[in-house]
């Protein structure tokens, strides 16, 4: 079912860089083609506001939207008709990502650096934020909690959520309302797509812009994020979910299997990749895919997701060249089913989150573990982070020097400034001691 890449060389025989991407399977997008794509329709959002949005989404989700925002009675309705044990599941969900949350801020720090001259790096979240939650092949409930609960944990004092809303109903799956209910959120909108990512960046006559937008989406959430950064604060532009699973003769099949078909069951985009130094282990997957693959609901998303150019089993010759490929794969989620599974974890450096052993699958990093499931993908995690606090602060510092802790580097920054050719940087220290001062010296 999965292609098959055959890189048994040792880890010193594979090739570098560049080459070693091009053998890894990656899902053929093109994010450049879709932006162009979506450059009128967020053009049009920017100009027109509502109405720009309303025309969207009739022509493109098939529901004429009599207002954007969703009444806070529905949030309230769809809290209260929430199953109990959905909600028990959402609210187990919420506290453990509030604790683990809670514990990535990081402090304000002052460095003093002379009697008299600090700095001070202060932590400061951004005021408003927009938060994507996808709403098209799955309904996810839980990327609610994992956008939400950082701005919170970070301090955000306004929030707006937007989801993609329904045909029959007009609204967001109610799912998505009850989990925004139950983390308090009053400010919702049933808009999807695009023409969401233009409404949050540019506002509506019914919505304010926001500074940052987050959360993950398709194709063309993603080209819109991109046609707006720099109007707005992006978190990443993220294609479609990613597991890559590093296993040797250790690893059971059935969990390697299951692991595969559970992000495979997003969408047929999805990468599903297996690296491993034992055939035998390789062709035990491939017996256990095929039994779990028709058993399961969504079974003809998953075949093509599997058997997509995006998903390959990866055959090496040793754990050493495993972690060269999944480096250079640098997967949204990295499972590793090894001997010593947190020894090789440990060395692995690109991988928006890690898995750990054969009890850690991805299935509970999306929902329960307390980490955030919203990552890089499409290679980022070789410089980019998952959703976290940090992504809704700033960092601003504060220089504070009194009149003596500038005497004592004046001459630095003169001298500095005439290697420049900047003369009035020095005049604005030595103006400061004019009484002292000859001619572009400090005395």
């Amino acid at each position: 079912m999965l292609n098959r890449i055959d890189l048994r060389i040792p880890a010193g025989g594979l090739p570098g860089g560049a080459d070693l991407h091009r053998l890894l399977p990656r899902a053929g997008l093109d994010v450049t083609v879709a932006t162009e794509q979506v450059r009128p329709l967020v053009e049009a959002v920017r100009e027109h506001g509502s109405r720009g949005v309303v025309e969207a989404t009739q022509r493109l989700d098939g529901v004429t939207l009599a207002a954007l925002r969703v009444p806070a009675a529905k949030l309230s309705e769809a809290a209260e008709a929430l199953d109990p044990a959905l909600r028990a599941a959402l609210e187990t969900s919420i506290a453990r990502a509030r604790t683990v949350h809670a514990d990535q801020r990081r402090p304000d720090v002052t460095t003093e650096l002379t009697a008299g001259g600090t700095v001070t790096q202060h932590w400061r979240p951004v005021r408003r934020v927009g938060l994507y939650v996808p709403g098209g092949l799955a309904v996810y409930p839980s990327s609610v909690v994992m956008n939400v609960v950082p701005a919170q944990v970070a301090g955000v004092e306004s929030i707006a959520v937007t989801s993609p809303p329904q045909r029959e109903t007009g609204l967001p799956h109610p799912h998505i309302l009850a989990a925004c209910a139950l983390l308090g959120v009053e400010e919702v909108y049933a808009v999807g797509g695009a023409q969401a990512i233009a409404m949050l960046a540019y506002g509506t006559e019914e919505s304010e812009p926001v500074d940052l937008i987050t959360g993950p989406g398709n194709v063309w959430v993603t080209a819109a994020k991109r046609l707006v950064r720099g109007v707005v604060g992006i978190d990443a532009e993220a294609g479609p979910t990613e597991i890559a699973v590093l296993a040797d003769d250790t690893a059971d099949p059935r969990h390697v299997a299951a692991d595969l078909i559970s992000q495979a069951e997003h969408d047929p985009l999805a990468a599903s990749v297996l690296v491993t130094t034992s055939p035998e282990l390789l062709e035990a997957v491939e017996r256990e895919l095929a039994v779990q693959v028709a058993a399961t609901k969504h079974a003809e998303r998953i075949g093509q997701a599997l058997t997509g150019t995006q998903s390959a089993a990866v055959l090496v010759e040793d754990i050493e060249a495993g972690l060269r490929v999944v480096d250079a794969y640098a997967a949204e989620h990295l499972e590793i089913q090894t001997r010593e599974p947190r020894a090789v974890a440990e060395r692995v450096r690109n991988a928006g989150a890690i898995f750990v052993g054969a009890w850690s699958p991805v299935s509970l990093g999306d929902y329960c573990a307390g980490s955030n499931h919203v990552l890089p993908t499409g290679g980022c995690a070789r410089h980019s982070s998952g959703l976290s606090v940090q992504t809704f602060l700033r960092g601003v510092q504060l220089i504070e020097y009194d009149e003596h802790a500038l005497r004592g580097v004046a001459e630095y920054v003169v001298t500095l400034a005439g290697a420049e050719d900047l003369p009035a940087h020095g005049q604005a220290v030595t103006a400061r001691f004019a009484a002292e001062s000859t001619e572009g010296s400090v005395g």
